[in-house]
């Protein structure tokens, strides 16, 4: 539990670092899901010392009951949450490659109203959690529990059917809906594409979508599971046997752990094998390395060459001013090519 929950508050932090500092494109319909999703993974995992202390007191909680029902009550809000912004982001994917060539798309308010939407709607699912968390005394310990009303077991059945609907039945359908439809828009795009770049780019497609799927069934299928055999035994669906018994004291621990590491995974799979973060994270570490080389107001790392282009001076300027970029300009040499590199030494006076 430790172990994840430092992993996961690193990853998820530079999940929030990188998609804040692209600037004008972190307010996107994506990264806007996105920037909710790591801000939802890391009050989860935040929640992970609570639970490894009661662990390692053999499921003795000793916070008391107010914090009990705050700490469960954000596993599951946040629980549900990750998976609504998983959904949308599976969605948004599917509209930014499917709908790419109209001119009109969802704006900042838009996404803003989306998130607000999807956070209201976990909030009302955790509901149940909030009203029936509590820290009750039960054979001489002090556990964090849902305590129901009397009634039977079926309120407790009826609860983690609810939740395993939520939190893992939808997000598994719409993640498998628009993963379908889009790898069929990619298919269908055979005039506009060659061969080998439709080839390509269904290939690279096709391996995220697989990894994003795999990643989230292997992650929660098992706990899921588990809970629903549970809830099986609760509505008297199969009959309580010691497999059972083995399994929740065993197997079901892990299943948890399990789960719980799908919010480490998530910054992996949703950032760094995006090309535009894994740049923003080599410009981060080369400020990390290099702070008064990268100032704000620097362009770019004055120590690396850079092609100029002449600017036309403003009224009162004395000479013309270079303006660097990063690409290099490639031209040919004895049949060889090379890039030819400039240096501005006016921005590299200003970094310096």
């Amino acid at each position: 539990y430790l172990a994840l929950c430092a992993v996961g508050l690193v990853g998820n932090l530079l999940v929030l670092v990188l998609v804040r500092s692209q600037q004008r494109r972190w307010h996107s319909l994506l990264n806007c899901f996105l920037l909710n999703l790591a801000a939802t993974d890391l009050q989860f995992v935040l929640t992970l010392p609570f639970w490894a202390v009661d662990m390692v007191r053999d499921f003795s909680w000793p916070f008391g009951g107010a914090m009990c029902k705050v700490v469960l009550t954000l596993t599951v809000l946040n629980m549900c949450a990750s998976g609504f912004f998983l959904s949308a982001m599976s969605v948004a994917r599917y509209y930014a490659v499917a709908r790419a060539l109209r001119p009109r798309r969802p704006g900042t308010l838009w996404a803003v109203c989306v998130c607000s939407l999807l956070w209201a709607t976990a909030v009302l699912a955790t509901a149940p959690t909030a009203l029936f968390a509590t820290a009750a005394s039960i054979g001489g310990e002090r556990l964090c529990l849902l305590r129901f009303p009397d009634g039977g077991p079926d309120w407790l059945a009826f609860y983690h059917l609810q939740k395993i609907t939520v939190a893992f039945v939808l997000p598994l359908v719409t993640l498998g809906t628009c993963s379908l439809l889009l790898l069929r828009f990619l298919r269908r795009q055979r005039v506009r594409w060659s061969s080998g770049v439709r080839h390509q780019r269904r290939s690279r497609v096709t391996r995220a979508l697989a990894c994003v799927l795999l990643v989230f069934v292997l992650c929660w299928l098992p706990n899921q599971a588990l809970t629903f055999w549970g809830v099986l035994i609760q509505l008297n669906a199969v009959p309580w046997d010691c497999a059972y018994f083995l399994v929740q004291a065993y197997l079901f621990p892990v299943s948890i752990c399990l789960a719980h590491s799908n919010s480490c995974l998530n910054p992996l799979l949703y950032c760094l094998l995006r090309r535009d973060f894994r740049q923003g994270l080599q410009e981060l570490c080369s400020r990390a390395k290099h702070p008064a080389d990268l100032r704000p107001g620097c362009p770019i790392d004055s120590r690396a060459p850079v092609r100029g282009s002449l600017i036309r001076p403003e009224p009162g300027e004395p000479h013309l001013s270079v303006r660097a970029t990063r690409r290099p300009v490639s031209t040919k040499s004895d049949g060889a090519d090379y890039a030819s590199w400039y240096w501005n030494d006016d921005v590299k006076g200003q970094c310096l």
